[in-house]
């Protein structure tokens, strides 16, 4: 235990150092810092999906990171960095009113990347796990691919990206909108659907709304 507080008090240490964070939109040139941070935070959902090993599971996402558009682009993610840009942590956003072409879009990504036979699978892997992890619906926002740098964990460095996100997030002028997660202020959301009987049993989940306080 003291090993692990000496660490962070360290890596805590060290952000200071570099300077105080900062929290902007991710670039396309962040690719290489995000890519293994989001897969660390679904670790076993990307290997059901895409049935690749890890380094093969994050080349992907860095290759996926750079396009412009679907789930995986830059252009969803929100990051935390250091005085010397350093990305620490990371998030995404998707905004249910706007991804009507995300299923398409992976497609695409996935047939350029791993070719048409190992696409065929993950596709079908793909409907499995969207079964237990659905698209949001219009009305909500899905906050997706949280994590944190190893060294960062637990001095806050995530707490304090989501929280600049709800201050600087389209969700600062729609205060009813639904912010979802899924993953404790959330609350458990209805099922939309019976859990398949091809998935994983660890691959369940819950989806959660953010209970906003008064």
């Amino acid at each position: 235990m003291y090993a692990v507080q000496s660490e962070r008090a360290r890596a805590s240490h060290q952000a200071r150092e570099a300077g105080a964070l900062q929290f902007r939109p991710a670039r396309a040139e962040d690719a290489e810092a995000c890519a293994p941070l989001i897969f660390a935070s679904g670790v076993r959902e990307f290997g059901f999906f895409l049935g690749e090993p890890d380094d093969r599971c994050i080349k992907f996402l860095a290759f996926a990171f750079t396009s412009k558009h679907g789930r995986f682009s830059y252009r969803r993610h929100r990051v935390a960095v250091t005085g010397d840009d350093k990305v620490v942590a990371v998030l995404a956003t998707h905004d249910g009113r706007n991804i009507w072409l995300d299923d398409p879009h992976v497609a695409l990504i996935l047939l350029v990347f791993f070719g048409v036979r190992r696409t065929v699978g993950m596709l079908l892997r793909g409907l499995v796990l969207e079964s237990e992890l659905p698209a949001p619906k219009s009305s909500q926002t899905l906050i997706a691919h949280c994590a944190t740098d190893e060294q960062m964990r637990g001095t806050g460095v995530f707490s304090a990206l989501f929280a600049d996100l709800l201050r600087a997030g389209p969700m600062q002028d729609e205060p009813d909108r639904q912010v979802v997660l899924d993953v404790l202020v959330f609350v458990e959301l209805p099922r939309r659907a019976p859990i398949s009987r091809r998935l994983p049993h660890e691959l369940e989940s819950v989806r959660m709304q953010l209970m906003r306080r008064a």
